[in-house]
């Protein structure tokens, strides 16, 4: 973005200023958390848990993730709607996993369980898109 006076770099640090620090002023705060459980080879339950947090959170946002707002209402029916994308995340963060495996009798039995635990996050919606970051 140029300017007509040629001030380039200032408008462009403007607007980062601006995007990038809105987060942290006027942004909601959400409670997820995440379990994922592999029973054998067949999904035995999924679960994701969204919550507006009842007092406020403290920390720093990090590494956001950003996605689509297709003039939906609620953080769950964005979060639903990219869903993969948003799991990838989770993974990305830190996603627990606990892998037992036990045989009787010739018969093997697994379980896996993939726990997110439960993050503050901060969530700034706008037209087309929601920045979703977790507080550090």
């Amino acid at each position: 973005m140029r300017s007509r006076d040629g001030n380039s770099n200032l408008t462009l640090s403007i607007c980062t200023l601006i995007f990038f620090n809105s987060l942290a002023l006027n942004a909601s705060e959400y409670l997820i958390s995440y379990r994922y459980v592999i029973k054998d080879m067949i999904i035995y339950n999924e679960k994701l848990q969204i919550s507006h947090t009842m007092t406020r959170c403290n920390g720093t946002p990090y590494n956001p993730l950003i996605l689509e707002n297709n003039n939906h209402l609620s953080l769950n029916e964005i979060i639903n709607n990219n869903l993969k994308k948003f799991t990838d995340y989770m993974h990305f963060i830190g996603l627990d996993i606990n892998y037992k495996s036990k045989s009787i009798n010739s018969q093997n039995s697994s379980t896996t369980i993939l726990t997110f635990k439960t993050t503050c996050f901060k969530v700034d919606f706008n037209d087309n898109f929601v920045k979703i970051a977790p507080l550090k």
